[in-house]
């Protein structure tokens, strides 16, 4: 008898748990939605549940005895947008030998504050492509366990390196150097391959390494191409034998040509890419990822952040170069993602490189294209990236129309990641 009331009460208690274990379920009620692949504004509620879109209509009687329904009046609904290039981990205010006396632990710390003012941005998906101590493992795995708020990443852990180069720690002298990520200091072909094999080990995603000098870094040129075509292959190889994607850092020519021979995924940056090189990157069906805000960013502010004066010479180079050469790859039809280097600016502010698309060539369509759907065949996400039946439900709202003014996008009014809403 006893063992009788024991299950009564457990089966009573069960009962009362189904309500919480179902999924959110929610109706989105906008003016309209873009569809990113025709460019056409579309009259439609979003029915949501388990986190996916389950269906699309007008009919005003689906709503009938419906809960949870969010009216957005005077909102275009957008799906959420994607950064390839993002650095989260770490406070974007040091720079120089400032950022030397910043531990694995603050630096952390910094990138949840991050973590959340990207998502509330209205950027669902990011890329992270480089961080010490595989602190973006950490903070990648805290944000799908709902520990903390913050975007779908994807995480490069430690960037890979030559030794001195973009990548390495060039600040302190020879008698102070020390590194606890040797391994991620690339010597050699068999180096490479040890490297992609940690990584992937402490649990990244992808594979980030530094196929030339670069902009941010002390004592290396951009210009000048780090890692033989050898140790590049080798990464490559590597990495791809285990389902990870390769994204190189090249501002210089050389580097650029010999990461895309190599088998890149993406070109990060490309700053001095020329015709011939786009061509090859159409042909292996390469990704530029070319982060053309950033540059007005570091050369007004930079002074004030402490940022070392070298690099402030190397970004008067690079900027306008790179800006052209980004109209260049466009008109060419190049495979365009969108990519910030957020973290050289403030985290949230990701969508002001919009305008700057659109000035150097993109329509608004292509430019939002580059932020949802090329990023997320980038990426490899098969659902995410528009707002379509069966995908994952990560939608932004906006107030007006974002292809008669790309700057819409810098205010976003509502937020949802996976079904469930951060910003309303």
């Amino acid at each position: 008898m006893k063992n009788f009331y024991l299950y009564k009460y457990i089966f009573y208690f069960l009962l009362l748990l189904v309500p919480l274990l179902k999924g959110s379920e929610y109706v989105l009620v906008p003016d309209s939605y873009l569809d990113v692949q025709t460019g056409k504004l579309v009259k439609g509620n979003i029915f949501i549940k388990d986190n996916k879109i389950i269906a699309i209509s007008d009919e005003k009687k689906l709503l009938d005895n419906k809960k949870n329904i969010i009216y957005l009046d005077g909102h275009v609904l957008v799906p959420g947008l994607m950064d390839a290039h993002v650095h989260l981990i770490g406070n974007n205010e040091l720079n120089g030998y400032q950022s030397i006396g910043e531990s694995s632990q603050m630096a952390t710390l910094y990138g949840v504050k991050n973590a959340r003012n990207t998502l509330l941005a209205g950027f669902t998906t990011v890329r992270n492509v480089g961080a010490g101590q595989f602190a973006d493992v950490a903070l990648r795995d805290a944000i799908k366990n709902g520990v903390i708020e913050g975007p779908t990443m994807l995480v490069s852990g430690p960037t890979l390196s030559i030794t001195g180069g973009h990548g390495d720690n060039n600040l302190l002298p020879f008698h102070n150097h020390g590194s606890s990520e040797k391994h991620s200091i690339v010597d050699s072909p068999w180096d490479a391959r040890k490297a992609v094999r940690v990584n992937r080990k402490y649990g990244a995603n992808l594979i980030k390494f530094t196929a030339t000098g670069g902009v941010m870094s002390k004592n290396t040129d951009p210009n000048a191409r780090q890692f033989t075509l050898e140790e590049m292959k080798a990464i490559v190889d590597e990495a791809h034998s285990h389902g990870m994607k390769v994204a190189a850092h090249a501002h210089g020519l050389k580097g650029i040509q010999a990461a895309i021979r190599a088998g890149v995924d993406s070109i990060e940056h490309a700053s001095f890419i020329d015709k011939s090189a786009v061509i090859e990157a159409i042909k292996g069906g390469t990704y530029l990822s070319m982060d053309i805000y950033v540059s007005d960013y570091i050369l007004g502010e930079g002074v004030k952040k402490g940022i070392l004066e070298e690099s402030l010479e190397k970004e008067r180079k690079v900027g306008k170069t790179q800006r052209e050469n980004f109209k260049m790859a466009n008109s060419m039809g190049a495979k365009m993602v969108f990519g910030t280097d957020a973290g050289i600016f403030d985290h949230g502010d990701n969508a002001k490189q919009f305008k700057y698309m659109v000035n150097w060539g993109m329509t608004p369509l292509q430019a939002i294209q580059a932020a949802t759907i090329n990023t997320s065949d980038l990426f490899g996400l098969k659902n995410i990236g528009e707002i379509k039946v069966g995908y994952d439900a990560d939608v932004i709202g906006i107030r007006g129309n974002p292809l008669d003014d790309i700057t819409k996008l810098e205010t976003v009014i509502f937020v949802m990641k996976e079904g469930k809403i951060y910003k309303q």
